[in-house]
């Protein structure tokens, strides 16, 4: 909450996506606040030095050549800011929707939404905790539950369905920063040396 608001004050929109968007929050839960479009990062980088002085570590990340590359800001072993670095696909957009996303407002009235784990569980918020039904063989009526496309529920069936099956995959980029250096210096050092990045950029314009 202390994070949005930060980041709303900087003229910044963002969401929590995930578990704590649903409710369905562990011990071991992580906390992912997502600015779901392109931003100077200094922007972002100034509102949360506001709380915290110091991150724990920057990447830049770029799951798939189709994938846009995307800033991780892991402000602490809890709390990660994500952003993108080139403009998302309407399926990219449509995966958070599909996790369960809150907002500054709903956050304050305390709301949860519905969304999907990891587990293709589709998790539903009641009164006194959660409902719990499969998505498989449901795809069409969790899409328009969660107001997503059936292409992106088919979508992310089929990575995590894969997932399981052979486990976790590498990611095409992995990109550590310094402190000091700027999510936009080191993307277009990659790029420029990287044509499929280069190629995923110009997709952008």
């Amino acid at each position: 909450m202390q994070v949005i608001d930060a980041l709303r004050r900087h003229g910044l929109d963002s969401f929590v996506h995930g578990s704590v968007a649903r409710g369905d929050v562990t011990k071991n839960s992580d906390i992912d606040i997502v600015i779901p479009y392109q931003v100077a990062s200094f922007r972002i980088e100034t509102a949360l030095r506001e709380i915290f002085p110091t991150f724990m570590e920057k990447l830049i990340v770029q799951a798939t050549p189709q994938h846009a590359p995307k800033a991780y800001i892991q402000v602490d072993e809890k709390l990660t800011v994500t952003f993108p670095l080139a403009k998302l696909s309407r399926l990219e957009y449509e995966f958070y929707g599909f996790g369960g996303v809150v907002r500054f407002d709903q956050l304050e009235r305390g709301e949860r939404v519905p969304g999907v784990d990891k587990r293709l569980m589709f998790i539903e918020p009641t009164e006194r905790g959660h409902f719990e039904s499969q998505v498989i063989g449901r795809e069409s009526v969790v899409a328009k539950k969660l107001g997503v496309s059936i292409e992106a529920v088919q979508q992310r069936i089929r990575v995590l369905t894969r997932r399981d099956e052979v486990g976790r995959t590498g990611v095409y980029l992995k990109k550590s920063l310094e402190s000091d250096e700027s999510f936009e210096d080191v993307l277009k050092k990659i790029a420029d040396h990287d044509p499929v990045v280069r190629g995923r950029i110009r997709w952008n314009t």
